[in-house]
């Protein structure tokens, strides 16, 4: 009897605990959710262009695509990133990756880098798979990659009125020579600093194109938001006028351009971006070297040099003679 009742104990306990525990944790007995047997899919939501590295010739492209996933598991998907040349239409470089196994409902980045050649512009098409098969497709485009930069973005400064990127002032007016103080205004616009560009001065003279200076600034770094204005000073024959065109480069690479005008003529003005009549351009006065006057032509018995058309003596004389011959027939008839 004392058995039984230990035993009945026993059993009542047992049952208060279990239902203590659950209460305390609900479902600690439920069964475990059953498995998501929906057929995974995913499509492209979104495609982002970086710049990831830069060097002298080529430029890293980081090209994110932004996959929203719905379902089960995908397990067999992947990525192609192609770049065509947007001038020649011809593909520059393909890369494909594998995307790691997708489950559930989410989104997932994927970044591809592809390297492309520093110049000119690319389509760069994006390619989803899944199970070999093609699912989606996005396209954009970047141009003027040869003027991306590693670090900052340093160029000729825009003015806002208009005033040139290049200004100079007279330092020395000679009655052969002129001396010009040349500057050029540089801001770098990224948020790093540039590092160290160069900037090429040519001087050319406007009528004939004849580059009568040419020297290089160097600029060891523009900070971010930071504008500075190089200077140098060049030496041009007087009385003309001139071009001054500045290229920028960094890395070897020339990454903006941009072009002045300098009037020492007074009688003869140009612009920027205007051709203007010959002047009188004197070519020895930008001679680098010695040189001989060439000869000159020599005038003729009659005074002429050549190259004239011919008189009309020869054929007045058969004239005369016709006419003359004509009138004697006439008489004697």
């Amino acid at each position: 009897m004392r058995r039984e009742r230990v035993l009945a104990v026993g059993i009542a306990v047992l049952l208060v605990a279990s239902a203590v525990t659950m209460v305390a944790v609900p479902g600690v007995f439920a069964d475990r959710e059953p498995d998501d047997v929906r057929p995974g899919r995913a499509n492209i939501q979104e495609v982002t262009l970086a710049t990831n590295d830069v060097s002298g010739g080529t430029v890293t492209l980081g090209v994110t695509s932004y996959l929203r996933h719905y379902g089960g598991t995908s397990e067999n998907v992947s990525i192609l990133v192609r770049a065509v040349d947007l001038d020649s239409g011809l593909v520059e470089t393909t890369r494909r990756v594998d995307v790691d196994t997708i489950t559930g409902d989410r989104e997932v980045p994927v970044e591809v880098n592809v390297s492309v050649a520093r110049e000119g512009g690319y389509r760069i098409e994006t390619v989803l798979y899944s199970d070999d098969q093609r699912v989606g497709t996005v396209s954009k485009t970047v141009r003027g990659v040869g003027t991306v930069q590693a670090g900052g973005r340093a160029a000729f400064h825009d003015f806002a009125a208009g005033l040139p990127s290049i200004q100079y002032s007279v330092t020395d007016a000679g009655p052969n020579r002129t001396a010009l103080d040349v500057s050029t205004y540089l801001t770098n616009s990224g948020a790093a600093p540039s590092g160290p560009v160069t900037v090429e001065l040519i001087v050319r003279q406007a009528d004939s194109n004849i580059v009568a200076a040419r020297t290089t600034i160097s600029v060891s770094e523009v900070a971010p938001g930071e504008t500075v204005a190089p200077s140098t000073t060049v030496t041009v024959p007087a009385g003309y006028n001139y071009y001054l065109d500045a290229v920028l480069r960094k890395n070897g690479v020339i990454v903006d351009a941009a072009r002045s005008a300098a009037n020492l003529d007074p009688q003869e003005r140009i612009e920027a971006n205007t051709t203007v009549r010959d002047v009188g351009l004197q070519v020895e006065d930008f001679e680098q070297t010695d040189g001989q006057d060439q000869p000159q032509p020599t005038p003729d018995s009659e005074g002429s040099t050549g190259g004239g058309v011919p008189g009309f003596g020869p054929v007045l004389a058969v004239v005369a003679l016709a006419i003359s011959a004509a009138i004697t027939w006439r008489t004697r008839s």
